[in-house]
């Protein structure tokens, strides 16, 4: 699959998924401002991935966020397995603190086959955090800061996904997520 439609599939699941379904309250204004990145990386093993990711990190980190405040990158060629992709968080996090971007940006992660601890694969909860590609979001900490501190109840937004999730229910929402790709 080529690039632009991969790119493609995770510009519609951004908008109709994370902020359609406003899982990320602080999504829609990035979004509406073009300030949100979508790179697909090419790597087939874990170096190559790394050396994507760091480049990631520096672009964002010499962009000022007026121009880029939010970086996914899509992972279309490894990292299919959810238990794979989780040990590469590891690696991904301390990439981050090596270079000492630790308070400066943060990941979120998403993955097609995304489960909480403590879930069955088919609970609809899981949806929050399902996307078309296993991916990376790079988050500008101090953006995400101001976003939290400007909304009137963070602490409830997880509760409330989980609520809407399941009020969607799972063939719903699988439903959804086929439809970006």
């Amino acid at each position: 699959m080529h690039d632009d439609a991969i790119i493609t599939q995770m510009d519609q699941w951004i908008r109709r998924v994370v902020v359609g379904l406003n899982l990320c309250p602080f999504a829609r204004k990035p979004l509406e401002n073009n300030l949100i990145r979508i790179a697909v990386s090419q790597a087939d093993d874990v170096p190559a991935l790394l050396g994507d990711l760091h480049a990631e990190l520096e672009r964002l980190a010499q962009c000022p966020a007026t121009e880029v405040e939010t970086t996914v990158i899509a992972i279309p060629h490894m990292l299919s397995d959810f238990a794979d992709y989780n040990d590469f968080l590891d690696l991904a996090e301390a990439l981050v603190e090596r270079f000492g971007w630790e308070g400066e940006f943060q990941i979120a992660s998403f993955h097609p086959h995304y489960q909480f601890e403590g879930t069955e694969p088919e609970d609809a909860e899981n949806y929050t955090n399902r996307s078309p590609w296993p991916a990376l979001h790079l988050l500008r900490e101090d953006r995400l800061e101001q976003a939290i501190a400007s909304h009137p109840d963070p602490e409830q937004i997880p509760e409330r996904n989980i609520a809407a999730m399941n009020e969607l229910g799972q063939p719903a929402l699988e439903a959804l997520l086929e439809s970006c790709r």
